[in-house]
Protein backbone atom coordinates (compact mmCIF):
# COMPACT_ATOMS: atom_id res chain seq x y z
CA UNK A 1 0.00 0.00 0.00
CA UNK A 2 1.46 3.33 -1.08
CA UNK A 3 0.03 6.15 1.02
CA UNK A 4 0.51 9.82 0.25
CA UNK A 5 0.89 11.98 3.35
CA UNK A 6 -1.78 14.38 4.56
CA UNK A 7 -1.87 18.01 3.51
CA UNK A 8 0.63 20.66 4.58
CA UNK A 9 0.35 24.44 4.33
CA UNK A 10 2.77 24.27 1.36
CA UNK A 11 0.41 21.86 -0.44
CA UNK A 12 -2.49 24.22 0.22
CA UNK A 13 -0.47 27.17 -1.14
CA UNK A 14 0.59 25.36 -4.34
CA UNK A 15 4.31 25.35 -3.49
CA UNK A 16 6.82 22.79 -4.72
CA UNK A 17 7.55 20.70 -1.66
CA UNK A 18 10.40 18.29 -2.13
CA UNK A 19 12.85 18.08 0.73
CA UNK A 20 11.37 21.04 2.64
CA UNK A 21 10.43 19.35 5.91
CA UNK A 22 6.95 20.74 6.60
CA UNK A 23 4.55 19.32 9.13
CA UNK A 24 0.92 18.46 8.47
CA UNK A 25 -1.59 21.28 8.72
CA UNK A 26 -4.92 20.84 10.55
CA UNK A 27 -6.60 19.20 7.55
CA UNK A 28 -3.55 17.00 7.00
CA UNK A 29 -3.72 15.74 10.59
CA UNK A 30 -7.40 14.82 10.07
CA UNK A 31 -6.49 13.05 6.84
CA UNK A 32 -3.78 11.08 8.68
CA UNK A 33 -6.41 9.98 11.21
CA UNK A 34 -8.78 8.94 8.39
CA UNK A 35 -6.02 6.92 6.74
CA UNK A 36 -5.24 5.29 10.08
CA UNK A 37 -8.90 4.39 10.63
CA UNK A 38 -9.06 2.77 7.18
CA UNK A 39 -5.79 0.86 7.56
CA UNK A 40 -6.51 -0.35 11.09
CA UNK A 41 -9.50 -2.46 9.95
CA UNK A 42 -8.80 -6.18 10.17
CA UNK A 43 -8.94 -6.70 6.40
CA UNK A 44 -6.64 -3.73 5.73
CA UNK A 45 -4.25 -3.84 8.67
CA UNK A 46 -0.58 -3.72 7.62
CA UNK A 47 2.04 -6.05 9.03
CA UNK A 48 4.76 -3.47 8.50
CA UNK A 49 4.91 0.33 8.20
CA UNK A 50 7.63 2.13 6.26
CA UNK A 51 7.92 5.90 5.94
CA UNK A 52 9.85 8.53 4.09
CA UNK A 53 12.16 10.40 6.48
CA UNK A 54 10.26 13.66 5.87
CA UNK A 55 8.09 14.89 8.75
CA UNK A 56 4.80 15.07 6.84
CA UNK A 57 5.06 11.39 5.87
CA UNK A 58 6.26 10.29 9.32
CA UNK A 59 3.35 12.12 11.00
CA UNK A 60 0.88 10.42 8.66
CA UNK A 61 2.48 7.02 9.28
CA UNK A 62 2.52 7.56 13.05
CA UNK A 63 -1.27 7.88 13.16
CA UNK A 64 -1.57 4.38 11.68
CA UNK A 65 1.22 3.05 13.92
CA UNK A 66 -0.65 4.25 17.00
CA UNK A 67 -3.86 2.44 16.00
CA UNK A 68 -2.14 -0.78 14.95
CA UNK A 69 0.62 -1.00 17.56
CA UNK A 70 3.29 -1.22 14.85
CA UNK A 71 6.62 0.60 14.69
CA UNK A 72 7.48 2.92 11.82
CA UNK A 73 10.66 2.09 9.87
CA UNK A 74 12.21 4.99 7.95
CA UNK A 75 13.61 4.39 4.46
CA UNK A 76 15.36 7.33 2.76
CA UNK A 77 14.52 5.93 -0.68
CA UNK A 78 10.87 6.92 -0.19
CA UNK A 79 11.67 10.65 0.26
CA UNK A 80 10.10 13.10 -2.17
CA UNK A 81 11.95 14.15 -5.31
CA UNK A 82 14.62 16.73 -4.50
CA UNK A 83 13.59 19.94 -6.27
CA UNK A 84 16.87 21.64 -5.33
CA UNK A 85 16.68 25.41 -5.85
CA UNK A 86 13.01 25.11 -6.82
CA UNK A 87 12.01 23.72 -3.42
CA UNK A 88 9.46 26.00 -1.77
CA UNK A 89 8.70 27.95 -4.96
CA UNK A 90 5.16 28.43 -6.23
CA UNK A 91 4.73 26.06 -9.16
CA UNK A 92 3.82 29.06 -11.30
CA UNK A 93 7.31 30.54 -10.80
CA UNK A 94 9.07 27.70 -12.61
CA UNK A 95 9.65 28.81 -16.20
CA UNK A 96 7.60 27.04 -18.84
CA UNK A 97 10.80 26.22 -20.74
CA UNK A 98 12.21 24.47 -17.65
CA UNK A 99 9.02 22.41 -17.25
CA UNK A 100 9.17 21.47 -20.92
CA UNK A 101 12.82 20.45 -20.66
CA UNK A 102 12.10 18.43 -17.52
CA UNK A 103 9.22 16.60 -19.20
CA UNK A 104 11.29 15.85 -22.30
CA UNK A 105 14.47 14.65 -20.55
CA UNK A 106 14.32 12.21 -17.62
CA UNK A 107 17.99 13.04 -16.83
CA UNK A 108 17.21 16.75 -16.37
CA UNK A 109 17.36 17.91 -12.75
CA UNK A 110 16.34 21.24 -11.24
CA UNK A 111 19.44 23.21 -10.16
CA UNK A 112 20.87 21.39 -7.13
CA UNK A 113 18.11 18.77 -7.34
CA UNK A 114 17.39 15.28 -8.55
CA UNK A 115 16.33 13.95 -11.95
CA UNK A 116 13.34 11.72 -12.60
CA UNK A 117 15.76 8.97 -13.66
CA UNK A 118 17.57 9.20 -10.29
CA UNK A 119 14.26 9.07 -8.42
CA UNK A 120 13.17 6.03 -10.41
CA UNK A 121 16.46 4.23 -9.68
CA UNK A 122 16.10 4.62 -5.90
CA UNK A 123 12.38 3.82 -5.81
CA UNK A 124 12.87 0.78 -8.07
CA UNK A 125 15.53 -0.53 -5.67
CA UNK A 126 13.13 -0.06 -2.74
CA UNK A 127 10.33 -1.81 -4.66
CA UNK A 128 12.58 -4.72 -5.66
CA UNK A 129 13.51 -5.19 -2.01
CA UNK A 130 9.90 -5.05 -0.82
CA UNK A 131 8.59 -7.43 -3.50
CA UNK A 132 9.80 -10.51 -1.64
CA UNK A 133 8.47 -9.18 1.69
CA UNK A 134 5.11 -8.04 0.31
CA UNK A 135 4.37 -11.49 -1.10
CA UNK A 136 3.71 -12.66 2.47
CA UNK A 137 2.97 -9.45 4.37
CA UNK A 138 0.91 -6.30 3.99
CA UNK A 139 3.32 -3.39 3.83
CA UNK A 140 2.16 0.23 4.08
CA UNK A 141 4.62 2.78 2.68
CA UNK A 142 3.95 6.42 3.63
CA UNK A 143 5.49 8.62 1.01
CA UNK A 144 4.95 11.41 -1.54
CA UNK A 145 3.64 12.13 -5.04
CA UNK A 146 6.79 11.39 -7.05
CA UNK A 147 7.75 8.11 -5.34
CA UNK A 148 4.17 6.85 -5.71
CA UNK A 149 4.23 7.63 -9.43
CA UNK A 150 7.61 5.93 -9.67
CA UNK A 151 6.37 2.79 -7.87
CA UNK A 152 3.37 2.61 -10.21
CA UNK A 153 5.79 2.90 -13.15
CA UNK A 154 7.81 0.04 -11.63
CA UNK A 155 4.72 -2.14 -11.12
CA UNK A 156 3.48 -1.60 -14.68
CA UNK A 157 6.91 -1.93 -16.31
CA UNK A 158 6.24 1.43 -17.95
CA UNK A 159 8.67 4.06 -19.21
CA UNK A 160 9.95 6.85 -16.97
CA UNK A 161 7.74 9.39 -18.71
CA UNK A 162 4.53 7.85 -17.35
CA UNK A 163 5.00 10.00 -14.23
CA UNK A 164 3.89 13.06 -16.19
CA UNK A 165 0.58 11.35 -17.02
CA UNK A 166 -0.42 10.36 -13.47
CA UNK A 167 -2.26 12.34 -10.79
CA UNK A 168 -1.79 11.47 -7.12
CA UNK A 169 -4.36 12.95 -4.73
CA UNK A 170 -3.62 14.15 -1.23
CA UNK A 171 -3.83 11.38 1.41
CA UNK A 172 -4.62 8.73 -1.23
CA UNK A 173 -3.87 4.99 -1.13
CA UNK A 174 -2.53 3.03 -4.12
CA UNK A 175 -2.13 -0.73 -3.96
CA UNK A 176 0.34 -3.03 -5.67
CA UNK A 177 -0.31 -6.75 -5.36
CA UNK A 178 1.97 -9.63 -6.24
CA UNK A 179 1.55 -12.92 -8.02
CA UNK A 180 4.76 -14.56 -6.94
CA UNK A 181 7.29 -11.76 -7.37
CA UNK A 182 5.42 -10.23 -10.32
CA UNK A 183 3.84 -6.89 -9.34
CA UNK A 184 0.43 -5.76 -10.50
CA UNK A 185 -1.42 -2.54 -9.84
CA UNK A 186 -4.60 -3.50 -7.97
CA UNK A 187 -5.97 -0.03 -7.17
CA UNK A 188 -4.93 3.53 -7.82
CA UNK A 189 -5.54 6.84 -6.07
CA UNK A 190 -8.16 5.67 -3.54
CA UNK A 191 -9.69 8.51 -1.52
CA UNK A 192 -12.94 6.96 -0.29
CA UNK A 193 -11.54 6.87 3.26
CA UNK A 194 -11.51 10.69 3.34
CA UNK A 195 -14.45 12.84 4.40
CA UNK A 196 -16.33 14.24 1.44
Amino acid sequence: MLVRHGRTSANAAGLLQGRVDNELDELGARQADQIAAALSRIDERPDRIISSPLLRARQTAQATAELTGLEVSVDERWAELDYGDWDGLPISEVRVSDWQRWRADTDFAPPGGESLAQLNDRVSAACDELAAVAAGQRVAVFTHVSPIKSAVRWALGASDEISWRLHVSQAQITRIGFRGLAPRLTSYNETTHLDG
